[in-house]
């Protein structure tokens, strides 16, 4: 039933060799719920793939990757105008679109060609000549892994939006998508053809086009501009095209002297074309260690020749920094990095007055070395092509400048004192077109709100950061697919949080760790403590107290961070430490598997 190292390349249309620890497939409920009681489903991480058609896997997984062969294709007329399909999930796209051509059901015909499986057009709300899949989707019946039960989601449930969807943000990793119900029309002419080439294609036939004149039309256009992922791999369109607000495209994107090309979309706000961005910024051909850009759409990055993950990862990190260099604008990949290594950055491991202290003359203030200069505690963090931030300091504009932070994905509070939140306003720059979502205890989000009024007022002066509260409780919580654990530690006698992110767990101004919170930490192999200083403090672990917790945990590497003055000199306190437990210092970069 599960199969292990198993090679999964030609499940992905990239083509990047990659192969998974663990792989399993199920074409029913039954089956599923036999693989979920094993303990290699239990005791890994697990990832649900479908055609893979927009996976990008920077190394083999670790994990154990689920894949759906539920099918079958059924038509329900309910009257003249109306008839659902019902698609199971593992059915490939195009054979969907086949069933409904044949049968002349109108609604999909636009989205012909496009790679992949059903059940993966509720997740992505896959879209193409002015047609989107949430446009004609009824319902989606999926299988919720948290309750064991079967639930359906109406259209309006799933929640759908340009290439989003619920299950895409707090729906992601939660289900699985078994079946969806489409709602189409009886005919046999095309319903769409407004969208570009498509509008004078009636002209140039003399007859209101055929469901099947509109596919080969459709699928002439993209066999012309795509390429074949059968001959050169590819995951279809790589970057979302960009949704700015109408003021920032006319006072800032437009101010470096092209006619960017634009759409305009409800809400103030307008649509800019990623591959226009892209080859306009001088790219079209780059390539890096395999990986290029296609000369023929700029949106899509092609494996050339042997391409891996890490140089599709490089190529479309230079992209995103030459467009944002020239235009302003940050483009954001559509298709998913699968990366479980947790990328860390310690922006800063101070206290709360840094090191040096103002007006202070001691050994460590004066010091020389760079590892005794400490901005006040943040990290970073980077995993499945998310970017974290570990509260904003009051220090945070000058870490994200010497970090080269350019976008960040959420904010995660550990409390609400000032040395962890005094830099939120300095989030404006990754607010500029979106709404960050933050995550923080109840009592810490209730205090932001009322100290950071103007960030969530409903009519908000311009330029002012936007966020998306959410209150963490106990419970591990779910951040875009990427399951992030709240470790609920004692700050004296106010309640904070750390987190834990994989085999990596932060935790800061912790004084004491409830006994039950330990069982959050087992297998921690990168563990980040806040450890003030070697004499005793009321509210701070101390070097000895942060140890004995280190010693309890026995992760394979441990930092201390939160560092004052009174600690000593970074290289002296360094040899007095186990082997296995160094002092943080800003600027220190490490990755966990």
């Amino acid at each position: 039933m599960i199969k292990s190292d198993y090679d999964i390349t030609s499940l992905t249309t990239l083509g990047v060799p990659v192969k998974a620890k663990y792989f399993a497939e199920y074409s029913s409920v039954k089956e599923l719920e036999a693989i979920m009681r094993t303990p290699k489903y239990q005791q890994n991480e697990v990832l649900h793939i479908g055609g893979g058609s927009n996976l990008l896997f920077i190394h083999d997984f670790d994990g154990l990757i689920l894949h759906s062969k539920v099918k079958g294709l059924t038509e329900y007329r309910k009257n003249e105008s109306t008839v659902y399909v019902i698609a199971g999930a593992g059915e490939a796209w195009q054979d969907l679109i086949d069933f409904c051509v044949e049968r002349n059901l109108a609604g999909l015909e636009n989205l012909t060609g496009i790679p992949g499986e059903v059940g993966a057009s509720v997740i992505q709300n896959v879209g193409a000549y002015g047609v989107e899949a949430g446009d004609v989707i009824f319902k989606a019946e999926c299988y919720d892994r948290l309750t064991h039960k079967i639930v359906n989601f109406t259209n309006e449930e799933c929640r759908f939006a340009y290439r989003d969807s619920f299950f895409k943000h707090e729906g992601k990793g939660r289900y699985y998508v078994l079946r969806v119900c489409f709602r189409l029309t009886p005919s046999a002419t095309g319903e769409n053809l407004d969208y570009g080439p498509l509008k004078s294609l009636a002209e140039r036939l003399g007859h209101t086009p055929s469901l099947k004149e509109v596919v080969a039309e459709i699928n002439e256009i993209r066999n012309s501009k795509l390429p074949d992922p059968k001959v050169l791999g590819s995951a279809g369109s790589f970057f979302k095209n960009p949704i700015v607000r109408r003021r920032y495209y006319e006072a800032e994107i437009l101010k470096h002297g092209y006619d960017v090309p634009s759409y305009d979309l409800p809400d103030e706000k307008v649509k800019i074309p990623a591959g226009w961005l892209i080859e306009h910024a001088g790219l079209k051909g780059c390539s890096i260690g395999g990986a290029a850009v296609y000369k023929k759409q700029c949106l899509i990055i092609v494996n050339r020749n042997n391409a891996t993950g890490i140089s599709v990862s490089a190529l479309c990190r230079h992209i995103q920094l030459t467009v944002h260099r020239k235009f302003g604008v940050w483009l954001q990949p559509e298709v998913n990095f699968i990366d479980t290594s947790v990328h860390v950055e310690i922006l800063g491991s101070g206290t709360s007055k840094g090191v040096p202290e103002p007006a202070c003359q001691c050994d460590v203030c004066t010091s020389p070395d760079k590892h005794d200069k400490r901005l006040r505690a943040s990290a970073l963090i980077k995993t499945h092509g998310l970017t974290l931030l570990l509260d904003a300091s009051p220090d945070f504009r000058e870490q994200a400048i010497r970090a080269g932070v350019y976008d960040i994905d959420a904010t995660l509070i550990t409390h609400q004192h000032y040395d962890h939140v005094g830099g939120i306003d300095d989030l404006r720059p990754y607010c500029l077109n979106k709404r960050m979502p933050l995550y923080a205890l109840k009592h810490v989000a209730d205090d932001l709100r009322r100290r950071l009024d103007y960030c969530f007022r409903e009519h908000k002066y311009p330029g002012v950061p936007g966020f998306e509260i959410h209150e963490v409780g106990n419970e591990p919580f779910y951040f875009s697919g990427v399951k992030i654990v709240p470790i609920n530690v004692m700050h004296a006698q106010l309640p904070i949080i750390g987190y834990r992110i994989g085999n990596f767990a932060y935790i800061t101004d912790a004084k004491t760790i409830p006994e039950e919170e330990f069982e959050k930490l087992e297998g921690v192999k990168v563990l980040v403590i806040n450890a003030l200083r070697y004499t005793p403090h009321f509210s701070h672990l101390t070097v000895e107290e942060a140890l004995a917790v280190i010693e309890k945990i026995k992760p394979e590497q441990a930092y201390l961070t939160h560092i004052c003055h009174d600690m000593g000199k970074h290289q002296d306190v360094s040899g007095k430490l186990p082997s296995n437990v160094k002092l943080a210092y800003d600027g220190l970069k490490f990755t966990v598997d």
